[in-house]
């Protein structure tokens, strides 16, 4: 079976300086990966780059068999990447809910401007993923009312209101109250639970090694590293991934 998702020769830079070193991985539908490594091995820079939020320098995406990005041979514009944006659901550090609206329009609109639904069916929609996010009961608030935990489990219902392919995480707990952090990760459980394909950037490593089929371990902008999540977390065969993780343990 052909993969979601296949990432081919991945390249990045900025000015002269190359910050993503060819980059490989395939994605099978209802896989989860996590991407871990130490701050600065460009770990959010592959996540973006994966839906064009950043624009590679050179490689290949597909997702579901399309290119995505490049048409012709010509890089596409914001408006002409939007439908295969929306296939990628982003869930970011930071929450960007807006404060004027209420929380189930905050996930309405989503529906509304990527799918196209009604106002009616958009709000059953948007209700629909706070429950899956335990968020019913906050959904007349506005997102100012709300706990950061809370406001993180609403761009995650956001996300999920476009009706992904697949759910990108960028480090979705690390802006978080530490007391706040096991209330988001239990829904993305949850998610993986249903079968979602996800690929999640993240330091909780004890997640990743229970939630995650794979591990990728990323270092100087490339892939130094990968295998099934508790094989590579409990067993690192390289020297710089057993020293990366003993750093994390201590």
């Amino acid at each position: 079976m052909a993969p979601l998702l296949s990432v081919t020769g991945l390249r990045k830079n900025f000015g002269p300086v190359e910050v993503l070193k060819g980059i490989d991985f395939d994605v099978r539908a209802g896989e989860k990966i996590a991407l871990i490594g130490p701050s600065g091995s460009r770990k959010s820079t592959c996540l973006r780059c994966l839906n064009f939020l950043e624009k590679p320098s050179d490689g290949e995406i597909r997702l579901d068999g399309e290119r995505i990005g490049v048409h012709n041979g010509r890089i596409m514009g914001d408006r002409h990447l939007a439908p295969q944006r929306a296939e990628m659901g982003m869930v970011f550090q930071l929450f960007n809910l807006w404060p004027h609206l209420s929380v189930t329009e905050n996930v309405a609109i989503a529906a509304r401007k990527v799918r196209k639904l009604s106002a009616k069916a958009a709000r059953e929609l948007a209700l629909e993923m706070l429950a899956k996010v335990h968020m019913t009961h906050r959904a007349d608030a506005s997102p100012l009312e709300l706990s950061g935990g809370q406001q993180q489990r609403v761009a995650i219902a956001r996300a999920l209101a476009q009706k992904p392919k697949l759910m990108l995480f960028d480090e979705p707990t690390s802006a978080l109250d530490p007391e706040l952090v096991n209330e988001v990760l239990k829904v993305m459980e949850e998610l993986a639970a249903e079968g979602r394909t996800m690929i999640i950037v993240t330091h909780e490593i004890a997640f990743a090694r229970d939630i995650a089929d794979r591990v990728l371990f990323l270092d100087g902008g490339a892939i130094v590293e990968q295998g099934p999540a508790r094989d590579l977390i409990l067993s690192p065969r390289e020297a710089r991934t057993q020293a990366f993780l003993r750093k994390i343990r201590h």
